[in-house]
């Protein structure tokens, strides 16, 4: 049986930890107030207790996707190049082609 991960809003992660910390409820009342797993509120609740997460600086990105995104690059770059190239050549071939002919 496949069972899938459900996923909350950072509004509800909020209000449940809020629950539990400002208001004094118990990890049980509180996560059978909101129908969710009381081990997921405990997670929140430790979470938060720790201090706000460090966020990314907007826009950064992790070395991993960078690399990826540098390979993804450099492919598209040669694969541009090549194809430059052919344009390049068939430029020649055609102009040469157009010349009035000399031999004769």
């Amino acid at each position: 049986m496949k069972t899938s991960k459900k996923t909350y809003t950072p509004e509800l992660k909020e209000e449940a930890v809020k629950l539990v910390l400002a208001q004094g409820l118990s990890l049980e009342q509180a996560a059978g107030r909101l129908s969710i797993p009381k081990a997921t509120l405990a997670n929140w609740v430790v979470a938060a207790k720790r201090g706000p997460a460090v966020a990314a600086a907007p826009g950064s990105r992790s070395v991993a996707e960078l690399e990826a995104e540098n390979a993804k690059l450099r492919k598209e770059l040669a694969e541009t190049k090549m194809e430059r190239d052919i344009v390049k050549k068939a430029a020649a071939y055609f102009a040469q082609e157009s010349l009035p002919s000399t031999r004769g």
